[in-house]
């Protein structure tokens, strides 16, 4: 059984990774959070300590290191705001501590650099979560792409929607200097994805950005890529049913690739990659890094020099 502590307690994506360790038959010792709405604690390991000040946990799991309690940490898991991640992937290998880490790792390629030198010195590795990877039906999309020869590279477009209220745009995820905005908050997943299907980026360009939407083209090693994200309700489709609050799609040369399902449980496979010794560590994560921030830092193109065009930025960067 090891010991885990986690950052970002009362954050969205927490309870996967409380479920994640109680499913690999391990257990939680510490966990901070400046925000105390954290009850939900208590489905999964109500005897942890909890701090609300990051200065009082990071003593105590340096305590617990020098103990011989037999509540060392092993691993701390990071699911703190990305401004924070590296941070706290330091003091988990200052700890000779594991860290497993919410994507982005960083928020600029170059930091990865200094925690490859900090890792290269600890007892402690650096993993990060790329769960799309390891979605059964992507994984067998992968393999039905490495199998096929195809001399032209295919046709993709990437449509990812999730509506927000007005919450998001006064916490920190609507903050771009904490979050990295919408590219990096949603569509680092999406990045990650696509480099891993079909290849590293050759050519990228940005036609529309915004605080609520983003989107561009990305001409991969074996594919085209027309892509958008938004966090505006009013951009996802409505088929007269009930209102969704989210829309995911991706065709390949105009055929849907059905993904929706099997997102539950794979928290639980990162982990239990990780625990047997594989998972994906800084240079995994390092293409779709330099991608979002490149997309952050690049100048919107201008008309005549776009290429293929998704048609959600057709409708919303006419002005661009």
């Amino acid at each position: 059984m090891k010991n885990f502590a986690l950052t970002g307690l009362a954050g969205y994506i927490a309870p996967r990774h409380l479920k994640a360790i109680q499913d690999t038959g391990n257990r939680l010792v510490a966990a901070v959070d400046p925000n105390d709405s954290v009850g939900i604690i208590d489905s999964y390991f109500p005897d942890a300590a909890f701090f609300t000040e990051f200065e009082r946990f990071d003593r105590h799991l340096e305590k617990l290191r020098r103990s011989n309690s037999g509540e060392k940490v092993d691993y701390i898991s990071i699911c703190s705001p990305n401004n924070l991640h590296d941070a706290h992937m330091r003091l988990a290998l200052r700890l000779d501590a594991h860290a497993i880490c919410e994507k982005p790792l960083v928020m600029n390629p170059w930091n990865l650099d200094l925690l490859q030198e900090l890792e290269s010195e600890s007892q402690g590795k650096i993993y990060t979560v790329l769960q799309l990877r390891l979605h059964p039906s992507l994984i067998s999309l992968r393999e039905k792409i490495q199998s096929k020869k195809n001399n032209n590279k295919y046709k993709v477009r990437l449509t990812y929607i999730t509506g927000r209220g007005k919450w998001y745009h006064y916490s920190w995820k609507g903050n771009e200097e904490r979050s990295g905005g919408v590219t990096t908050n949603i569509g680092i997943h999406f990045f990650d994805m696509l480099m891993w299907l079909f290849g590293p980026v050759q050519r990228q360009e940005v036609y529309l950005k915004s605080k609520e939407r983003v989107g561009g083209f990305l001409e991969l090693q074996n594919a085209d890529v027309e892509w958008f994200l938004s966090i505006n309700i009013d951009d996802i489709p409505q088929n007269g049913k009930e209102p969704k609050r989210t829309y995911r799609s991706i065709t390949i040369n105009d055929e849907e690739i059905e993904f929706s399902g099997g997102f539950t449980d794979l928290h639980t496979r990162v982990y239990e990659d990780i625990l047997g010794g594989e998972g994906f560590g800084i240079e995994d994560a390092r293409p779709s890094i330099e991608m979002v921030h490149a997309i952050r830092t690049t100048q919107i193109v201008a008309g005549t020099q776009k290429g293929s065009v998704h048609p959600y930025v057709m409708k919303y960067g006419n002005d661009v």
